[in-house]
Parts: structure tokens; sequence; C-alpha cells
């Protein structure tokens, strides 16, 4: 018999700054990652006003972890080191590896409308730590919808609903990433693998989650589940919107400052050495 997953807990993301100047807001970072293992930090970035966003995220470097964009509304230009260029459109989504080192730049696109979209940080084991970056863009075209129950869309990026499966496969962790997007007073209902951490991240809408179904939530809100194999939620009279993520902890110590997240005090500051010294980048650069 399934065993629906309790919410552990509710918390509002938090106003803060990133990049050149990017209003954002963040559903979790540093405090929370040890709790919400494998992932590390989850930004909503929205506007109306380009002012908010224009100035992006010019070159910085990452090592030791994957970085997860996914855009909802606008685009966002993107290079790195590594020589890959393009443009993450509405609907696509950029799964990149920063594996031993790789240097790089988002830069929001000025739209005319409601500009969102988010980034997810998944950690990644020691061993795999310093393996050969890689970037994978996907087009709103490669991302399946499947439809669970009645009135429920649901936009399947990696992991699997049903029969439709995401076309980010080849996972160093163990990880899920769904949109839910249920009508009003719509249903669902979806299995997760015990042991795992899973969390909701509404940004439409109002709901309840959780087998009791006592407590509505709104936008902006970062939902926590306990431990169980079912995650279930019901939309309000306005519809209900959410990220689903899910994933197997990794279970080991976690160094991180800044862009870069290692195992140890030691790993990290060679990582900080090496890239003021120039010898960051363990692959071919054709320059940045």
């Amino acid at each position: 018999m399934s065993e629906p997953r309790p919410v552990e807990w509710i918390s509002s993301s938090q106003p803060t700054i990133e990049g050149a100047g990017v209003r954002l807001k963040r559903a979790f970072a540093n405090y929370e990652a040890r709790r919400l293992d494998p992932f590390l930090l989850l930004d909503d970035f929205h506007s109306s006003d380009p002012r908010d966003y224009i100035a992006g995220f010019p070159w910085h470097p990452h090592r030791g972890i994957e970085t997860v964009t996914y855009m909802i509304s606008g685009s966002v230009d993107h290079g790195d080191s590594m020589g890959n260029r393009g443009t993450i459109a509405s609907g696509d989504v950029q799964w990149m590896t920063a594996g031993g080192g790789i240097v790089h730049q988002e830069m929001p696109q000025e739209y005319t409308g409601f500009f969102q979209g988010f980034q997810l940080w998944v950690n990644v084991p020691a061993r795999r730590k310093m393996m050969e970056p890689r970037y994978r863009g996907i087009t709103r075209e490669d991302i399946e919808t499947a439809t669970p129950s009645s009135g429920v869309d649901v936009k399947v990026i990696a992991g699997k609903v049903d029969r439709t499966a995401g076309p980010v496969k080849d996972l160093v962790v163990e990880a899920e990433y769904i949109d839910v997007d249920s009508r009003p007073n719509a249903e669902f209902e979806h299995a997760i693998r015990k042991g795992n951490t899973a969390l909701a991240y509404v940004f439409g809408g109002s709901g309840t989650f959780g087998p009791d179904k006592n407590e509505f939530v709104g936008a902006e809100t970062l939902v926590v589940f306990g431990d169980g194999d079912l995650v279930v939620s019901r939309a309000g009279n306005n519809g209900l919107r959410f990220l689903l993520v899910s994933g197997k902890p990794i279970g080991e110590p976690i160094a991180w400052r800044g862009p870069i997240v290692m195992n140890t005090q030691d790993e990290l500051d060679l990582a900080y050495q090496e890239y003021w010294s120039g010898t960051f980048l363990k692959h071919a650069s054709p320059g940045i």
C-alpha cells in the first residue's frame, strides 16, 4: 500500500540579488541544503521590469555541481568555456554539469511581458566532482507532457510520469524534475522512491499538499516532504502550478563557497587558487 508523504515544512522564498544585479527569489540555499541533499539551491527569477534581470550573470566559474536552468517565459543567452553558445528560450532547459571546472555566463534578454525562469543546483558525489564538463540544451519541443489524471498536465524534464520519460537522461545522481500544472480542484498523485528527497516549489495558483490537505500554499512557496512513496496535491479554485523535484541523497560532506561546491575545505581552497592562477579549466578552451 502506498504511503503518502507528509509535509515536513513550508517556507516562502526570500528576495536576494545575484550576478551583476539580478533581483530574484531564493527558495533555498546553504542553510537548507544539508537537509535537501542532493539539492543545493533553487532560485526563482521573475519580473515584468527588465531592470530587475537585464544585468544578468556575467562570466563566472563552477566546479563540483550541476546547474539546471528552466525558462517559463523569456530567454537567456548562454556561453561557456567549452565553446557552447545558444539561447534558452521559453519552455527550454539547460542542464549543465560543471565537473572539474567550467566558466560560463547567462544573460537574460529583455522581454515584453512577465519574464520567469528557475535555476536549480544539484550536488555531485566526490567520485564525479572532477568529471569532464558537459552541456545539454533541451528545447521545449523535446519535453513531452503527461496527463496522469483529469485536469493535470505534467511537463517531464527528467524522470518518468506514467509512460512519459524526460529527455534528460544519464544523470550523475538519481533525480527527477517535473513541472505540474493542475486546473482548479484537480488532484495529482506521483510515486517517488522511498528515502529520496522530495520538494515542490509553487509558482502559480494555490493548493494543498500531503495526506492532510489542510494548509493552502500559494506562489513563491517551497514545500518539503517527509518520507513516503507518494506525493499528493490538490489545486485550489484558481489552479495550481509547481515544480516537483526529487533525488537520491549523496550523504557526503559539503564545502561550499560561491559557485563552487566540493567535499573539503582544502579542495575548495585549491579550486579558487587554480581559478585565480589561470589553471582552473581542465578542458581545452576556445576562449571566452
